[in-house]
This record gives structure tokens, C-alpha cells and sequence, in this order.
């Protein structure tokens, strides 16, 4: 109950220490969410979804293959996805787009295909697929392996049964941090403005910032905000879900 009031105490003080007309004024100015509200921000939150979307897919396969070579019985398969992973989970993704963006200058005339989606997708997903791949391979490891040697036992080749036994049971097993890491993805979109895009290749973070910069204000960059909102909230809510159909099923 002591808690319960210190928290009331605190909220009531910040709203009347609050100067409310401030803050509407400066954060959630009616004009201008009626004004950030079209085309721009549709086209922004649009991009938002093809590259997190691409990069995932991008990542989940990707990662799967490095799971499956982590696991491999032959060494350099292990040791280059090892060094890959642990190389890409170290780096911040932010530094990944910066060198992507500087690939044109080191190799002249190259070009991936789709760009600047096909960057994106590239770039976000190597990073996605290193952690992705040991988010993979645990879940591999967790199927039971009585059903791999009874699979081997029937003649079922080692790739038939990874393919048709191991890996349906272990994306089922690792389907909820599989989901938090395209949680991940929708708010490391943010971090595209580095590749320089022009106006139809932003996201919301872009484009929230042109306009917040161009109004002096920021209701735009709130409004973006509240976009990313509705892209992570339901995907919270389906990993919740998830997670409590994977306990009930234990």
C-alpha cells in the first residue's frame, strides 16, 4: 500500500508541476498530426514494414544455414559460422549500414539488386541472421534426439529427417523469441536514414525527423512514434500468446 501511494504521489506532482499547454504545443500539436497524417507517412510506414519484413526472411534463412553449420560434424563449416555470428553479433548495426552504404565507393559500379530495398534486406538481415542462428540452433539442440535415431532407424536420410522432423519441432519450440527479434527488426529500421535514401525510400524515423525538422516541432516525430506502436503492440500481444500456448503445451 506504502508503494501504491508513493506512486500515486509521484504521478499526481508530475501533472501539476506539468505546463500541459507546453506540452501539447510542443508534442502533439492538432495541426500538425493533421498535417504529418497522409501519403508521406503511409509511404514511410509502408517502407517500415518491406524492410523489416525482407531482412527477417533474409535472416531466418540465412540463419538457418548457420545454425546448420554450427552443428555440422565437419570443423570449418563450425568455425566460420562461429566467426561469423560472433562478428556480427558484436557489431552495431548502425556501423553494418555504414559500410554497406560506403560498398559503392570500394566496388564502383556495384549495385544490389531491389536497392535501395535489396541493401536493406542484405545489410539488417546479416545482422538478424546472426542471432537468429543460435536462437535456431538451441532450438535444435531441444528437440529430442530418440526421434532423430528412430527417423535414422527407418532409413530416413540425416537430411530428410532434419528437414521433415527436427525442424518443424525446433521453429515451433523457438517461435517466441523468433517473434521478439522481429520486434527487434521493426525498431533497427530506424537506423536506414544512414544510407542517405531519397524521400520515397524513408522510413518512420526519417521521415518523422524531416518533418520535425522542417515544423520546429515535435509532433511529427511523435506520430512516427506512435506508427512503430502499431507494428510492435500486436506482435507483443502474438508473443504472449505464443508463450503461453508453449507452457500449457509443457
Amino acid at each position: 500500500m506504502v508503494q501504491y501511494a508513493l506512486l500515486v504521489v509521484v504521478l499526481l506532482l508530475a501533472a501539476f508541476m506539468a505546463d500541459w499547454k507546453q506540452v501539447i504545443d510542443v508534442f502533439f500539436r492538432p495541426s500538425l498530426v493533421a498535417e504529418t497524417v497522409g501519403p508521406g507517412l503511409a509511404r514511410a510506414l509502408g517502407n517500415t514494414i518491406l524492410y523489416t519484413v525482407g531482412a527477417f526472411v533474409f535472416g531466418l534463412v540465412f540463419g538457418t544455414v548457420l545454425a546448420l553449420m554450427r552443428l555440422s560434424s565437419v570443423g570449418p563449416y563450425r568455425w566460420l559460422a562461429r566467426a561469423y555470428i560472433e562478428f556480427f553479433r558484436g557489431l552495431p548495426a548502425i556501423v553494418v549500414f555504414i559500410a554497406f552504404g560506403l560498398l559503392p565507393i570500394a566496388f564502383p559500379g556495384m549495385r544490389i539488386p531491389f536497392d535501395p530495398y535489396g541493401t536493406v534486406w542484405v545489410a539488417l538481415g546479416m545482422v538478424a541472421s546472426a542471432y537468429l542462428a543460435e536462437t535456431i540452433r538451441a532450438g535444435i539442440q531441444a528437440v529430442p534426439k530418440g526421434q532423430v535415431e528412430a527417423a535414422r532407424s527407418l532409413g530416413m536420410p540425416a537430411g530428410m529427417a532434419m528437414r521433415k522432423i527436427v525442424l518443424p519441432q525446433a521453429f515451433r519450440i523457438i517461435l517466441p523469441p523468433i517473434t521478439n527479434e522481429l520486434i527487434l527488426l521493426v525498431k533497427d529500421s530506424s537506423l536506414v536514414y544512414v544510407l542517405g535514401l531519397s524521400m520515397s525510400g524513408y522510413e518512420l524515423t526519417k521521415f518523422g525527423r524531416e518533418a520535425s525538422q522542417s515544423s520546429a516541432n515535435l509532433t511529427p516525430l511523435v506520430v512516427a512514434g506512435f506508427c512503430y506502436l502499431l507494428i510492435t503492440l500486436p506482435l507483443t500481444v502474438l508473443v504472449g500468446r505464443l508463450e503461453a500456448r508453449s507452457a500449457k503445451a509443457k
